[in-house]
């Protein structure tokens, strides 16, 4: 089966349904970030949404495997080891799909996120710091105080994400960076609170056990 190239929104990753001509150059946008002079060009063909979140999906499935070896590799099976593990390859895996073209995660990143849109530099230095977070949570390094920062900056991303997904409009998801096109949905939703909602449990854990740092 021939596969069909589109041609893609110079914004962000979204497929370009429309289309300005400025100086004898095609320039193609999504409909989140059309210009008041661009004219359809494309009707894409209707996809379940399970198609369009298969790469999501997919990481996801990835990156709960490599939990689950390295618990059995490292025969550590507490459960708070487990939630370390797998946070530190959330953001590891993530963090490395966003530098891959860091400058097109941070134009997809500043049309959603509530202090992106403020700050180039934050969006720019955000894959980084999910970098550091994940080496942190790997080697199990930074205490309540990783973990606080965490809660606070996925709680962040949750509230840019909410806000978005109000608008109703079809925009570009970040978490992969631009090397798949995935649509903003309640899956990154859910995603950005879940890790919110483990981050503040370690949180409250490591206070119960008066231990500051492990």
């Amino acid at each position: 089966m021939q596969t069909i190239k589109y041609n893609k929104c110079e914004k962000c990753t979204m497929v370009g349904t429309y289309s300005e001509t400025i100086d004898r150059v095609a320039h193609y946008y999504c409909e989140h970030h059309k210009t008041e002079n661009a004219v359809k060009v494309l009707n894409l063909p209707s996809q379940s949404l399970i198609k369009k979140l298969l790469p999501l999906l997919s990481i996801f499935g990835v990156i709960a495997l490599l939990t689950i070896v390295t618990v059995i590799l490292k025969q550590d099976y507490n459960f708070m080891a487990g939630m370390m593990y797998m946070m530190a390859y959330f953001f590891l895996v993530f963090g490395i799909f966003k530098l891959i073209n860091l400058n097109g995660f941070a134009d997809a990143y500043m049309t959603y996120d509530i202090l992106a849109k403020k700050s180039r530099t934050y969006a720019l230095m955000y894959p980084f710091i999910e970098i550091m977070l994940g080496v942190l949570y790997f080697f199990f390094l930074g205490g309540v105080y990783r973990d606080f920062f965490t809660f606070v900056l996925m709680g962040i991303g949750t509230v840019g994400v909410w806000h978005a997904l109000q608008k109703k409009d079809e925009i570009p998801c970040a978490c992969l960076g631009t090397v798949f096109s995935v649509p903003m949905t309640k899956v990154t939703l859910f995603e950005n609170l879940f890790m919110a909602i483990m981050a503040l449990y370690m949180v409250v854990a490591y206070l119960q056990m008066g231990n500051m740092a492990m």
